[in-house]
C-alpha cells in the first residue's frame, strides 16, 4: 500500500503555521477528552484535534473495514491491534480528507463542530494501556559514560554490551502522559564513607532523554520476531523521559538492576508518530564493532535521524537549552531491540512500550542525562540566572522536543513537558 499520507507537497484547508510539528504530513495517534468531557481517539493537524469517533460515526470511514467502536475507546490499544495496513489506511484517508483540493469535510461547517477541536480545549490522556514495558540500554555513548564514572575507563562497557541489546523491565503503572507532575521519590541510599544506608528524599533526581516505541501484538508464546519482520509490528514512537534517581539505584542495583530508582515516574509524549511518517527520515546507525549473532545482523536503513533537545526551566526563571542530540545515535536499533525481547518466545502485545535507554552522542552538549552532563554533579552546568545543577531540583521543569526535518517537511512530536515537585507529605 502506497504511503499517500506523506505526499510532501500536500496541502491542507486548515490553518497550520509553516513551522508545526504535525503538518498534514505527520498524522499522529493519540487519545484525547473532549470539551463535552468524552475521551476519544485521535489525531492532528497543525493545532486542531481530529475527532476520529466522529469521523467515523459520520461516515468519512466508509470503505475501511473497522469495528463500529474502534475509535470510542480510552486507549488506542484495539486500534492498534487491526495492525499495520488499516493503519495505513486510516492515516491515507485522514490527509485525503483535509487535503486543500477535498471539499467532502471543508464545506460541512456543521460536521466539523463535531470533529475539529482547538489542541487548547482538549486534555491528552495517555495513548496506550501499556502492559508492559522494557527498557533498553542502547546507546554506547551512554554506556561508556556510565561505565567510565562508576567502573573506570578500562571496564566501561561490560563484556555483553557489544553483543546483545541490554535491557531491563520496568513498572508501566508509574508511566503518563506529560504535563503531569513528578513527586521526587525517597528512599534508601548510601552516604559515601558510611557503613549502613539511610531513608530520605532522594537528591539526585535525573532526567534520561529517550525515545520509546509501541507495539501490536505480534506473536504468540514460543514463537519469535525476526530483525526483517519486527517493523511490521511497531505502530510508532514517542518522546520518553525515564526519570531516574541516581542515589537511590546506586546502592539498589547490584545485583539485579534499577528497580525504585526508576518506578517513581516515566514521562511520555501524548501524540504517538507512526513509522510511516518517519520514513523520509530513515538512515543508517552505527557499524557494529563486534561480529552479531544472525538473529541480531540488521541491514539497510533500519533507523530515523530525529534531533532531540532538552530544557531546563527553574521556576520563576529563563528556559535553558541543555542538551542536542539525536535518535540515530543508538547503537542497536529498534528492529534488533524486538527480535532480542522475542527471541525467547515471549509474547508481544498491543500498546507494549520499548524504551531506547539514554540517547547520547559524542560531544557533551549531546549527552543525554544530568549524570553525564555534569559528570556525577562534579562539573555542574551554569544556567542563565548564573544558578547552577548538578541534578533536577524541586520544581524545575524539563521539557525535550523530538522532530525531523529535511527540504520538503517538518514531522515533530510536539513538547513533553514535565515539573519536578517536592516529596509528597503524609497527612498527619
Amino acid at each position: 500500500m502506497t504511503l499517500s499520507a506523506n505526499n510532501p507537497n500536500r496541502k491542507t484547508w486548515l490553518k497550520t503555521a509553516k513551522d508545526t510539528d504535525f503538518p498534514i504530513q505527520n498524522i499522529p495517534f493519540g487519545v484525547f477528552l473532549t470539551p463535552d468531557d468524552i475521551i476519544t481517539v485521535g489525531s492532528r493537524i497543525g493545532d486542531y484535534a481530529i475527532d476520529l469517533s466522529a469521523l467515523h460515526q459520520l461516515g468519512y470511514f466508509k470503505g475501511i473495514a473497522l469495528p463500529d467502536d474502534v475509535f470510542l475507546q480510552d486507549s488506542l490499544n484495539d486500534f492498534i491491534s487491526l495492525g499495520r495496513k488499516r493503519w495505513r489506511q486510516i492515516r491515507n484517508r485522514i490527509a485525503e480528507i483535509f487535503d486543500e483540493e477535498n471539499q467532502e469535510l471543508k464545506n460541512q461547517e456543521n460536521h466539523q463542530e463535531k470533529i475539529l477541536f482547538s489542541i487548547k480545549e482538549i486534555e491528552m490522556q495517555m495513548p496506550v494501556v501499556v502492559g508492559d514495558y522494557t527498557d533498553f540500554y542502547s546507546s554506547k555513548e551512554h554506556a561508556e559514560n556510565v561505565g567510565k564514572m562508576f567502573r573506570g575507563a578500562e571496564n566501561a562497557l561490560l563484556p555483553n554490551w557489544l553483543h546483545m541489546p541490554v535491557a531491563y523491565h520496568g513498572r508501566s503503572s508509574s508511566i503518563i502522559p506529560g504535563g503531569i507532575p513528578v513527586r521526587r521519590p525517597q528512599g534508601q541510599k548510601m552516604l559515601k564513607g558510611k557503613e549502613n544506608p539511610i531513608f530520605g528524599p532522594s537528591e539526585n533526581v535525573d532526567f534520561e532523554l529517550e525515545m520509546a516505541f509501541i507495539t501490536t501484538d505480534a506473536n504468540v508464546m514460543g514463537e519469535s520476531i525476526s530483525v526483517e519482520e519486527a517493523e511490521e509490528h511497531i505502530f510508532g514512537m514517542v518522546i520518553f523521559n525515564d526519570w531516574s534517581a541516581r542515589d537511590l539505584q546506586r546502592w539498589e542495583y547490584v545485583p539485579l538492576g534499577p528497580f525504585l530508582a526508576k518506578n517513581f515516574a516515566s514521562s511520555i509524549s501524548p501524540w504517538v508518530v507512526t513509522l510511516d511518517a518517519l520514513e523520509p527520515f530513515r538512515t543508517t546507525g552505527p557499524t557494529p564493532e563486534k561480529e552479531q549473532l544472525e538473529y541480531l545482523k540488521s541491514s539497510g536503513k533500519k533507523t530515523f535521524d530525529i534531533n532531540l533537545e532538552v530544557r531546563l526551566t527553574p521556576k520563576n526563571g529563563e528556559e535553558n537549552l541543555i542538551v542536542e542530540s539525536n535518535f540515530k545515535y543508538l547503537y542497536w536499533n529498534m528492529s534488533q531491540q524486538l527480535a532480542h525481547h522475542s527471541i525467547t518466545g515471549c509474547p508481544i502485545r498491543s500498546g507494549d512500550m520499548m524504551g531506547s535507554g539514554t540517547i547520547s552522542g559524542k560531544e557533551k552538549n549531546s549527552f543525554g542525562s544530568m549524570l553525564e552532563l555534569t559528570w556525577n554533579g562534579e562539573n555542574p552546568i551554569i544556567l542563565k540566572d548564573n544558578s547552577t545543577r548538578k541534578f533536577i531540583k524541586d520544581y524545575d521543569t524539563i521539557s525535550m522536543h523530538a522532530f525531523c526535518e529535511n527540504k520538503e517537511v517538518k514531522i515533530g512530536f510536539g513538547e513533553l513537558k514535565t515539573q519536578l515537585l517536592p516529596v509528597l507529605e503524609k497527612s498527619k
